[in-house]
Parts: structure tokens; sequence; C-alpha cells
């Protein structure tokens, strides 16, 4: 049977943890454990053994708290975004909207520039990037849904109003 010892490295299996905006950071934070207490643990056995095949129990307890957190995150993240379209004024949606597409456009020509950096910090640069371009894809979507959401119930006419028609 083969065993396996986690690293650092490790924890950079999956996308990053999302970046909060500021303006929606306490909405989309709230009752969410960010893992803190098991990251201090982490660090605390680290500083005591030195090396990681020591902390194995400490790496896959804060792994399996940050990939439960980051999924809550994305999903708060999105949710957020989406009641922002539902219930800003129009013209301040279309202007997020353009933020986050500007955005967008701005991630993935880092992206491109970080494909000529080599090695372990070119790697971890775009790791980095794509997993923000990502997430900041699916905030816009979520935000034109809203929007679109609130367009289509602005739109339809009350289904309860009786026509009347007269005949001459």
């Amino acid at each position: 049977m083969e065993e396996t010892i986690l690293v650092g490295d490790d924890l950079m299996m999956g996308p990053p943890s999302p970046l909060i905006p500021p303006e929606i950071a306490s909405h989309v934070l709230e009752g969410v454990d960010l893992c803190d207490g098991i990251l201090r643990n982490l660090f605390l056995c680290l500083q005591i053994n030195d090396i990681e095949p020591f902390c194995q129990d400490e790496i896959a307890l804060y792994r399996q708290c940050a990939e439960k957190r980051d999924k809550e995150l994305r999903q708060r993240l999105q949710d957020s975004e989406r009641k922002l379209g539902m219930s800003m004024p129009s013209q301040e949606a279309k202007e997020r909207s353009t933020q986050l597409e500007s955005e967008v456009t701005l991630l993935e020509r880092r992206l491109i520039l970080a494909s000529g950096t080599e090695g372990v910090e070119g790697f971890r640069e775009r790791w980095s990037l794509h997993g923000r371009l990502t997430d900041t894809k699916k905030r816009l979507e979520a935000l034109k849904q809203g929007m679109e959401n609130r367009d289509k119930n602005e739109i339809v006419p009350d289904s309860n109003t009786k026509r009347r028609w007269f005949f001459w």
C-alpha cells in the first residue's frame, strides 16, 4: 500500500479562494466558517515540527475546510450579484456589469502575459489569475441573470387586468 504525504502545495489543488469585493463582504462572509482556527493549528504544527510530514492531519483538515468554505463563498457571491442585479437601479446595475466586464478583460490580458512566466512562480500566478477570472465571469453572469429577471418582471403586464372590448 502506497502512502501519500501531503505538503503545502497540495493546498493549491483546486481553484484559489475567491476574492470578496468590499462592498458585499459583510453579507457574503456572514456565518461562514473561515477555517482560521484550523489554519492557526496548522501553522503552530509547522512551527513546532518544522516540516510538513508531521502535520498531515492539520493539512488534511485545513484542505477539507477550505474547499467547503470556498464552495460556499462562491455560491454566496453569485447569489449576492444576482440579487444586486434584481434590486439595483437599472443604470447602476449596467455600470456594475461594465465594471465586471472590464475586470474580466484585464484578468484575461494578465493571464496571457503570465503564460510567459516559467517555473513555480509562473504556475502560481497563472493558477491565481485563472481562479479570479473564473470567479469574476461567474459573478458577471449572475449579475446579468438578475438584471434579466428584473426586466422580465417589469415587462410582464398584470394578468389580473381584464380587457374590455368596445364594439360600435
